[in-house]
């Protein structure tokens, strides 16, 4: 993996910044922006330049919920799990979702297409039980809109395929 975006990353904060040290966190949402996750490599990279104990920037990274320190499928599914979606039915679109991509909560699947987690509250209340998929929502799931949405993302890989090679 190629870490030169860390060094354009932190270059860009710095020319912003008026204080001493550039702002952490943007630089911290940045690299994840560019990698999709936060890794080891841009870790050190970022504790060397900033001189700021490797120690501090995992502090930040893992008290923030936002930031992921494993790297996250092509298509990351996050399930709800707030008051409304949990009474509406959200332990079983996990299950469900557990059950058809074979991985658990938290984990990506071999391949690296598919990631799980489960998210406090998305604030979406009002179409309780909801699941994001790469940032869209997706509310009102049962197990039924579970198996279409997974026949969805199964169709737009194989047009994309298609479009690709033809």
């Amino acid at each position: 993996m190629d870490f030169k975006k860390v060094d354009e990353i932190i270059a860009r904060h710095r020319g912003k910044a008026e204080e001493k040290i550039p702002p952490l966190i943007p630089i911290l949402q940045d690299i994840q922006d560019e990698y999709g996750w936060l890794p080891e490599q841009a870790f050190v990279k970022t504790s060397r330049q900033l001189d700021i104990p490797l120690v501090n920037l995992y502090g930040v990274a893992t008290f923030y919920n936002e930031f992921r320190l494993k790297p996250i499928g092509n298509y990351h599914i996050s399930v709800c799990m707030g008051t409304a979606c949990h009474v509406q039915g959200a332990p079983r679109i996990l299950s469900e979702l557990e059950r058809k991509l074979e991985i658990a909560d938290g984990e990506i699947t071999p391949d690296e297409k598919y990631s799980l987690e489960t998210s406090s509250c998305f604030g979406c209340c009002a179409i309780a039980p909801a699941i994001m998929v790469n940032g869209e929502y997706h509310g009102k799931m049962d197990k039924k809109k579970v198996d279409e949405l997974l026949e969805n993302i199964e169709q737009e890989k194989e047009d994309e395929k298609v479009k690709q090679n033809g």
